[in-house]
């Protein structure tokens, strides 16, 4: 007979729960929303807990493919820069070259999937780091973009072209649901059960742990990094397109600093920054968190200044947590089933 199997302490089966980076961020993030909402009752209203949402939508589809990125230990510094350049394209294919807006939108994102597949080929098949690469790009494409739009803007667009980014959808007469949120939610499920549920998903993680050791189980290495880099610069031309519909106007300079937050929230969800393990759910109550701050500081009449020191304290801090919960104190260990 087997011996039975002895019965794990209360402690041992609620720490692994615990610790996990997703249940610290909910119960931050419940204790946030609580704290601001005893100083401002305009803080827990549908209407501007969704208005939050829709301003957090463009950041929300950049940090969804910058989460498998950074699974797989890279980084892309140049998303709010190709945000930018297929801003200023939309608008100028559009006014100056008569293409009907239909089709511009179509150009500036292609144009999106195409910087993210230039930084992917340099990436892989050039062999230059993440980093140097995708900062290089950063100023490239911001470069381009100034000089298409020439210090001028554009405006005048149809009235249909701001259904995506102004309008809202009547949820049965409950409440208005801001249409730019459909979007996001089928990102977050194509993206969560791509990255949980399939092949592709997991050798992200493999490549984020051990690239060598992926390569030689004969995992695409090369192949889904080329992928998950264009997917990068699609994601970011859309965002591009849901942004020049919510501000009325293009101009080179959007999206300008997008990319701290994005990789904040991205980070702060429990992305590691040297690869092998993060979750999409992580990153959406990661952006989550910071969108709250954002709107509390808001709220109690702090400048924008702020919010980017907020933003840049927060990382420094997800970083740290991140690497606690990875290698825990030896005394924790002890009560996780299988470390001690």
């Amino acid at each position: 007979a087997t011996p039975a199997q002895p019965r794990q302490s209360l402690a041992a089966r609620l720490v692994p729960i615990l610790m996990r980076q997703e249940t610290i961020l909910f119960i931050l993030l419940v204790l946030g929303m609580a704290l601001v909402s005893f100083q401002s009752d305009k803080f827990l209203t549908v209407d501007n807990l969704l208005n939050q949402g829709r301003l957090a939508t463009e950041i929300a589809l950049v940090a969804l493919p910058l989460t498998l990125i950074i699974i797989t230990g890279g980084i892309d510094l140049s998303v709010g820069s190709v945000l930018g350049l297929c801003a200023i394209v939309l608008g100028v294919v559009w006014q100056d070259w008569g293409l009907p807006l239909e089709g511009a939108i179509v150009v500036a994102v292609a144009v999106g999937a195409l910087c993210g597949a230039f930084n992917g080929f340099f990436i892989t098949r050039v062999g230059l780091p993440p980093l140097i690469t995708t900062l290089a790009t950063l100023a490239l494409f911001r470069g381009l973009a100034e000089g298409i739009a020439l210090a001028r803007s554009v405006r005048g667009y149809p009235d249909w072209f701001y259904i995506l980014g102004q309008r809202d959808f009547d949820f049965f007469g409950l409440f208005d649901f801001p249409n730019q949120l459909f979007i996001v939610v089928v990102a977050i499920v194509a993206f969560g059960a791509a990255l949980a549920w399939t092949p592709f998903g997991r050798s992200l993680y493999a490549i984020g742990n051990n690239e060598t050791a992926a390569r030689f189980s004969g995992m695409h290495v090369a192949r889904n990094k080329m992928v998950i880099y264009t997917l990068s610069g699609f994601m970011a031309g859309l965002a591009a397109w849901v942004f020049v519909s919510r501000v009325s106007t293009t101009r080179s300079d959007m999206g300008t600093g997008l990319e701290l937050t994005a990789i904040t929230a991205v980070v702060v969800g429990g992305t590691s920054i040297f690869g092998g393990s993060g979750t999409i759910l992580g990153t959406v109550l990661g952006l989550a968190l910071i969108q709250l701050m954002k709107n509390g500081l808001a709220l109690s009449g702090a400048k924008g200044d702020s919010t980017t020191v907020v933003v840049g304290l927060v990382l420094i801090l997800a970083v740290l947590v991140n690497t606690f919960i990875q290698n825990p104190p030896e005394r924790l260990k002890r009560l996780l089933p299988g470390t001690g």
